[in-house]
């Protein structure tokens, strides 16, 4: 490496990572958006059976090729009862060994593979008429896009191979290997994937630039980093899943960091691991989340106790809870005061969602404590209403524009559809519940789980819509008013198939057929208010034409 030109070297090191970390999104976000629905489906089921569970996790961590993103929507099965903390750390485990696996497959180097994928991928998306198949186009260019960017990588470090600087300081992290773990876990960290990581070392080992001993460092590391991302994604989450995500912290980083402490004192041959270092570093890599999966899916439910009394129970509210984002003295300031307006409206609706969480748990077993719970905060929720309301009618009478009244009419009517969606879980689920426990009768089976399954699709596209408000994406929105039709689609089929269990005879679907009928309507009337506030959004990019989303794009 002669007179290297180091700005163009840089730059072309950078825009390789940067298109393989932009790959491995690209993949997340289209299995997301095609199968998101499905994967949430099927992350709640498993929680029946541990291994059923590391099975789904690991499925899951494959398909969306991060496990932050499974331990992320476990979390939220946690928060809301639907998965004990024990069965989430089963899937979050095997969603471990998911991303393992993930990079293994991704390191095949076909060079007919790229062509055929983007190919595929740029039909499927530019002229798919239906959201799978186009998101399973973004999926195939996202998978070529992480073989080209793996090629680039390779290309732009070849000619370290000859830098003697290169080589030491390379030779440097195989020594000091707690110094490389550091870098590897705030590497992981950064660039939020580990996957991504472990595929950018791995490449460094192929190119010969790196020892076995610093790419095994670097890995574990990454697996540290590659666990922290949930656990700080997941701060303000509740409690048990805190627990759940902290577990899975200590379990997978402490787990590499006694791993590097162990290779490093002990020394074992690592040939039997692989016939190249580049297989020995990446077969390292799987064999630790394996070796974790097997000897901790028998002692989830021990290893959860024991690691979440490192968290205690909440503390009773302060009053610091109640207080309101609405600013009387930003009256004067239109665009602060409507700002101020918009935190209170994200609040309203952070308060519906929490009310719905619940609800599939208390049906199951009526709780008082819970049932007082909802009805706090839907008064609560009924005060910031008429505050929110009052507030907007005050800015007003100041006079405002054309555009900020519209904004201001726009959050009005938002709020008064999440208080509906609030009144709807708050008067009648909750009267709902206290039946079906006072009555002393159950849902069916089928019954049962199919309004499960439509409480979490519900549940998603709240947190979705609370998404929509705070970013103001229109891709987000459109898929949100999306939604709307499916869950009005899903609601007739599911009352189809309760009328169809009656004509059946069957009892469990006879005595509870009225409370299940009018919860399937109640959680619509939900998802209902929470799908307005993407109206205001796609009326002013012009996607709507009257109640419908436009075909354009």
């Amino acid at each position: 490496m002669e007179n290297p030109n180091l700005t163009l070297f840089f730059l072309q090191i950078a825009g390789a990572a940067a298109l393989l970390i932009w790959s491995v999104r690209l993949v997340r976000t289209g299995v997301e958006r095609a199968f998101s629905a499905q994967l949430r489906l099927w992350l709640r089921r498993s929680g029946q059976s541990r291994i059923l569970a590391a099975l789904t996790g690991l499925t899951s961590a494959m398909a969306l090729q991060s496990s932050t993103a499974v331990a992320v929507l476990t979390a939220n099965f946690v928060s809301s009862g639907g998965i004990a903390v024990a069965a989430g750390l089963a899937i979050l485990l095997g969603a471990d060994l998911g991303s393992a696996l993930v990079a293994k497959l991704l390191l095949v180097r076909q060079t007919w593979l790229i062509p055929v994928l983007l190919l595929a991928g740029v039909v499927m998306f530019l002229r798919g008429h239906q959201k799978r198949v186009r998101q399973g186009g973004r999926i195939l260019i996202g998978l070529a896009l992480i073989f080209v960017s793996l090629d680039m990588l390779r290309a732009a470090t070849e000619p370290l191979t000859e830098s003697t600087a290169a080589v030491a300081a390379m030779q440097y992290l195989g020594r000091d290997t707690l110094t490389a773990f550091v870098i590897g876990a705030i590497f992981a960290w950064i660039v939020h994937s580990s996957v991504a990581a472990v595929l950018l070392f791995v490449t460094l080992v192929l190119q010969g630039l790196m020892p076995t001993s610093a790419a095994t460092a670097l890995i574990l590391g990454a697996n540290l980093g590659g666990a922290f991302i949930a656990f700080a994604l997941t701060l303000a989450a509740d409690v048990e899943a805190r627990r759940l995500i902290l577990s899975n912290l200590i379990l997978r980083g402490g787990g590499a960091a006694l791993t590097l402490a162990a290779l490093t004192a002990l020394q074992p041959p690592m040939g039997w691991l692989g016939a190249t270092p580049a297989a020995q570093a990446i077969h390292l890599h799987i064999l630790f989340n394996l070796a974790l999966l097997l000897l901790i899916l028998p002692f989830t439910s021990t290893a959860s106790r024991a690691i979440g009394a490192f968290i205690p129970n909440p503390s009773t509210a302060s009053a610091l809870d109640h207080i309101t984002a609405l600013d009387p003295g930003a009256l004067g300031a239109p665009d602060r005061a409507l700002s101020c307006a918009t935190r209170e409206v994200i609040r309203i609706g952070e308060l519906v969602e929490a009310m719905l969480r619940p609800i599939p748990a208390l049906y199951a077993q009526w709780d008082d404590t819970t049932a007082e719970a909802i009805t706090e905060t839907h008064g609560s929720l009924r005060k910031r209403h008429f505050d929110t309301k009052l507030y907007l009618a005050q800015l007003n009478r100041n006079g405002l524009n054309e555009e900020r009244s519209q904004r201001s009419m726009d959050l009005s009517t938002i709020a008064t559809n999440l208080e509906a969606g609030g009144d709807a879980i708050a008067t009648t689920m909750l009267s709902l519940a206290r039946r079906l426990n006072s009555e002393g009768v159950q849902f069916s089976r089928p019954g049962w789980q199919e309004i499960c399954d439509f409480h979490d699709r519900v549940l998603a596209n709240a947190q979705l819509a609370l998404s929509v408000m705070m970013t103001q994406h229109p891709d987000d929105a459109r898929e949100l008013v999306a939604e709307k039709d499916s869950i009005r689609t899903l609601e007739q089929e599911l009352q189809r198939a309760h009328l169809g269990r009656l004509r059946e005879g069957l009892a469990e679907s006879i005595e509870t057929s009225n409370i299940h009928q009018e919860t399937l309507r109640a959680l619509k009337q939900v998802n209902t208010s929470f799908t307005m506030v993407a109206y205001p959004i796609l009326t002013e990019t012009g996607d709507l034409l009257s109640s419908r989303i436009s075909s354009r794009g």
